[in-house]
């Protein structure tokens, strides 16, 4: 359920256009056309899209780092293409390349950019919190990439915003890592700040994820909850029902006559199958007898339902851009 709350972002209609390049005869490329969202307070807001479906434009003209050629944004409550510092003063944004200055270190650097607020977070507390006192001592330049993540997403929020904006905030990390930003996203969403992230990692998207829009070719495709999601019609000849069971048993078997038809059983690799379709209780059931009978029982089983990946390849395609 959205939020009756002012939403901390609108953009309606935005259209962006590039160029003029060479390539294209001189013209103008749009990148963005008609692209509309809403994005409430206390909620993760997720903006998917395969590369180059506009979702970094998107976020950048919402910014107020590229000037938009039509629509309307509102950030805020104010236009971020005219509004002036105070507007910035509320907002967080951590990009995916960081932005970090190379030669800093990471406390001085987090201290420098909370005296540029008037009510900061702790930064004592936040370095403690994300685990920033453990490379404390090392220059942006040395660190690895997860945890230039994670200083990045301190930079980001030490000035106590209103809006997050994250960009790919799980890129680098490893599991621990990931977990600690996933819990404190959730905290941060809890207490009523509004975020929006863009992530090409489907799962992270359906872990935090309280709405999310689906954009390609520069406009909106689908939009709802996680769950109203996993209920959109996929591709045809599928159903929203279809379940993938998969297990591992004996290579080379013949399931011939024992599941129901319009199954898809497929061997993936040597000794690991899957099973795709409509699924029911007496397949389950069929299956587990014919195992019986030949004395197998499989090394691993396991059922899946429909993933928001799913959704997203239904509607963006497979192919590689």
């Amino acid at each position: 359920m959205r939020s009756t709350d002012s939403p901390v972002l609108t953009i309606d209609g935005l259209i962006k256009d590039v160029g003029p390049l060479a390539a294209l005869d001189g013209k103008m490329l749009r990148v963005v056309s008609g692209l509309s969202l809403v994005a409430e307070r206390g909620q993760v807001t997720a903006l998917l899209g395969a590369n180059g479906a506009g979702k970094t434009t998107t976020l950048e003209c919402a910014q107020g780092l590229q000037k938009r050629t039509g629509g309307s944004i509102s950030l805020l409550g104010s236009d971020p293409d005219t509004a002036g510092a105070d507007l910035r003063s509320r907002v967080g944004v951590m990009l995916q390349d960081g932005g970090l200055p190379p030669s800093a270190r990471p406390i001085p650097l987090l201290r420098h950019v909370a005296g540029m607020y008037q009510s900061p977070m702790d930064v004592d507390a936040l370095v403690e919190r994300l685990g920033i006192d453990q490379f404390s001592r090392t220059s942006v330049r040395r660190l690895s990439g997860g945890q230039k993540q994670r200083l990045a997403l301190a930079a980001a929020l030490v000035g106590n915003p209103e809006i997050l904006f994250l960009d790919e905030p799980s890129a680098g990390l490893d599991p621990q890592s990931r977990q600690m930003v996933f819990d404190l996203i959730a905290e941060l969403r809890d207490a009523g700040m509004g975020i929006v992230l863009t992530t090409h990692l489907m799962d992270d998207a359906e872990r935090l994820a309280d709405y999310v829009y689906i954009i390609d070719g520069g406009h909106n495709v689908v939009e709802g909850t996680v769950a109203e999601l996993l209920q959109h019609h996929p591709a045809a000849g599928s159903s929203i029902t279809d379940r993938t069971l998969y297990f591992d048993a004996p290579a080379a078997l013949d399931f011939s006559g024992v599941l129901s038809a319009g199954l898809e059983v497929a061997e993936t690799r040597s000794g690991s199958y899957s099973v795709t379709g409509t699924l029911t209780p007496a397949d389950l059931a069929a299956l587990a007898a014919w195992w019986a009978e030949r004395n197998i029982m499989p090394a691993s089983l396991r059922l899946e339902a429909r993933s928001l990946e799913d959704v997203f390849l239904d509607i963006s395609g497979r192919d590689l851009r």
